[in-house]
């Protein structure tokens, strides 16, 4: 099994609800672990499995957006993350389903390349977007938001894992990240969030 660490923030933090107001009519995300401090989404740029430029920031501005980092020889946190996102996704009309990003940033970029990152998310649902770069960048990008960095676990092992966050961040389209997903939320409950996040702390026309 691949452990994963979710440093940075303790587990109480997590857990407590965010003291900011709130539209009465809006109905938000609850199937996460709301932040008592929201989270600004980060700028950096990587490589998408097409070999375009990616600028995070700049590329998913005005979209809810779903940012992991993981691996796809990951035998049990990423495939699961990734699937009930995308089955989530899948149950939403195209309009709103267009309305979110899904950046999935490898911590193996040795074995993840373009082609392996184009299958393994197409498969998955083709609107994923896979980033890679050098892995001194990716941990400079998570010691940023607030975390630990990822590691290979095992060296000597050529199927070796990679120790790495477990937390999936939700930027809304104010572009703060007020609730992170940890492995273990259900299908349901994406279900259930994904249509909230919509409209959720959405800037004030």
């Amino acid at each position: 099994m691949t452990r994963h660490r979710l440093t940075g923030l303790g587990l109480a933090a997590l857990l407590l609800a965010a003291a900011c107001s709130r539209p009465k009519e809006t109905k938000l995300p609850e199937g996460g672990a709301q932040l008592p401090k929201p989270i600004p989404k980060p700028e950096f740029v990587l490589t998408d499995q097409y070999g375009k430029r990616f600028d995070f920031r700049k590329d998913t501005e005005g979209y809810v957006t779903l940012l992991f980092f993981g691996y796809t020889h990951c035998p049990d946190v990423c495939p699961v993350h990734m699937s009930n996102i995308a089955s989530a996704l899948s149950r939403m009309s195209s309009e709103d389903a267009g309305r979110f990003k899904v950046v999935f940033v490898t911590t193996d970029p040795a074995r993840d390349d373009a082609d392996r990152l184009k299958a393994w998310l197409g498969a998955l649902n083709p609107s994923f977007i896979g980033l890679r770069g050098p892995i001194d960048t990716i941990n400079a990008i998570t010691a940023n938001l607030g975390f630990g960095t990822s590691f290979v676990e095992d060296t000597t092992r050529k199927d070796y894992t990679v120790g790495h966050l477990a937390v999936v961040f939700a930027f809304t389209r104010d572009n703060l990240a007020h609730t992170l997903y940890p492995f273990g939320v259900r299908q349901a409950d994406w279900a259930k969030d994904l249509p909230r996040m919509i409209d959720a702390y959405a800037p004030a026309r």
